[in-house]
């Protein structure tokens, strides 16, 4: 009893000083070597098992951490199988923070893709025609112009829940909702990807179902509102799903219904553009409600999108925060328009007629906020599909 009591409070000393330590270092050091010391102290407060010296043995600590904090992305899953200190480093959310406060973190547009068409096989007659796509998800790295796809979700091996939503968290992919490909049936899945290790997870399911509805995120928490029930009446109803605790809880509802709307994450505020309600299928209102994060308030703003455009997939942020559609940007987007802000550009995928072949640009931020001009890209024909919707992952 008497070493377990002494093993007691050296640990609460111990920890005492690093807590006390923690809040003195950015008045000891310069800032970048104070950011290093505080990842360290953070990381060995929640992490004791693991030392810093094991990562590359002979070398010091803080080489084999900056090492490690240099390492392209796609070298996260073979790095992650080396050994478990790395592993357990790179899987880390206090590294991934590390990572994204020292600029080595990477942005790339994950989407929603139709997979490159197969015929059907029958045993009875050959093969078949499958009139209705399968999805999956691809990556573009806007920096090296590559293209690589995530493995299926385990449960659809054969493709996403059609129309499901995507949205980024904490260097994480989340995708949520949409309709079972076999049945059409609306579902309440969440999966969420993790790019270090290249494997998905499952995680709490949605509280009800509801599709075309919209999203965001912010600060590790995923954001939903509006869309419709299973029973197509309208919602104004509002969640917000915490990837760390893997929990949801229920937000303030919105002041009007609002289906087939689009989220957009702007400054401090989750915007919900556009939509309809049950009575008016179809008639896109030109407003939109605003939820502050600090306070959970929604706020209406009056004329912020045009009335009767669908926003979905297509609302952009332009100067002061103003809302622009990317189907305007240029007649050979206006269809089918999907946008993807990612880095410096933002990449714009649209046709120009209905049942024209999808086209894809890059659209560079001039000074001033403004958008510079579609600069077509080439694209592989095995990504070359519809894409459906998407987001920006920084990885």
């Amino acid at each position: 009893m008497a070493g377990e009591k002494l093993t007691h409070s050296l640990t609460k000393k111990k920890k005492k000083k690093k807590t006390s330590l923690l809040q003195k270092l950015h008045l000891c050091f310069p800032a970048k070597i104070a950011s290093l010391l505080c990842f360290k102290v953070h990381f060995f407060a929640n992490m004791w098992n693991l030392k810093l010296t094991q990562l590359f043995p002979g070398l010091p600590e803080e080489l084999g951490l900056e090492c490690l904090t240099r390492l392209p992305y796609s070298a996260h899953p073979v790095a992650s199988q080396v050994c478990r200190p790395w592993r357990t480093l790179l899987e880390s959310q206090q590294f991934y923070h590390h990572r994204k406060k020292n600029g080595h973190t990477h942005k790339v547009a994950c989407l929603v893709q139709a997979l490159p068409h197969e015929p059907l096989v029958s045993e009875s007659d050959g093969p078949k025609s499958n009139d209705s796509p399968s999805y999956g998800i691809a990556v573009f790295d806007p920096v090296s112009c590559s293209w690589q796809r995530v493995d299926p979700v385990p449960k659809y091996p054969n493709g996403l829940p059609l129309f499901c939503q995507l949205a980024s968290c904490e260097g994480k992919l989340v995708a949520m909702g949409g309709w079972d490909p076999v049945s059409y049936d609306p579902v309440t899945d969440v999966f969420v990807y993790d790019f270090t290790n290249s494997q998905w997870r499952k995680c709490n399911d949605m509280p009800s179902k509801r599709s075309f509805f919209a999203i965001g995120s912010y600060s590790g928490r995923v954001y939903v509102a509006g869309g419709h029930d299973e029973n197509k009446n309208a919602l104004k109803s509002a969640w917000v799903y915490d990837l760390r605790l893997d929990e949801w809880t229920e937000l303030t509802q919105m002041s009007q219904e609002r289906d087939e709307c689009q989220g957009v994450v702007i400054g401090d505020e989750f915007w919900v553009v556009s939509g309809y309600g049950t009575e008016s299928q179809g008639v896109f209102e030109g407003g939109a409600e605003a939820l502050e994060f600090g306070s959970g308030r929604w706020r209406r703003v009056d004329g912020a999108w045009e009335v009767g455009q669908c926003p979905r997939q297509c609302v952009g942020v332009g100067r002061e925060g103003k809302l622009t559609s990317w189907s305007e940007l240029d007649s050979a987007v206006r269809v089918g328009t999907c946008g993807v802000t990612v880095g410096g550009g933002t990449l714009v995928m649209g046709s120009e007629y209905q049942g024209a072949k999808q086209g894809f640009y890059m659209v560079e931020e001039m000074k001033g906020g403004q958008n510079g001009k579609l600069e077509k890209i080439s694209v592989p024909d095995e990504f070359s599909g519809f894409v459906q919707s998407g987001c920006c992952v920084e990885i």
